[in-house]
């Protein structure tokens, strides 16, 4: 009974990992900490607030040299401000080439 059920269609990966976002059409770039990922989104924070349904370009960069970093093209869908940060949940649209 105490059984969870995933009902995502991706599963989530915890990782603790630096990026910066831009917003299209813009030069300025911000920092953030990416805190999980999964085939459809990314939840991070910032220390620059965001409003829900704008688009933004992100680039992970993983701890391991091993792995490229990850550009994508996303669209935030939640902002919560927690301890002087936003934790922003987005929905991922694209991935960049």
């Amino acid at each position: 009974m105490g059984d969870k059920v995933e009902r995502r269609r991706f599963i989530r990966t915890q990782t603790q990992c630096k990026m910066t976002f831009r917003i299209p059409q813009s030069t300025e770039t911000f920092p953030a900490t990416c805190h999980n990922l999964s085939g459809a989104g990314v939840m991070f924070t910032t220390r620059h607030p965001l409003d829900p349904g704008v688009a933004l370009e992100i680039r992970i960069c993983p701890e391991s040299k091993a792995a490229p970093p990850l550009e994508a093209l996303v669209e935030v869908l939640r902002v919560e401000e927690k301890a002087g940060l936003y934790e922003i949940a987005a929905e991922i649209k694209g991935i960049k080439s």
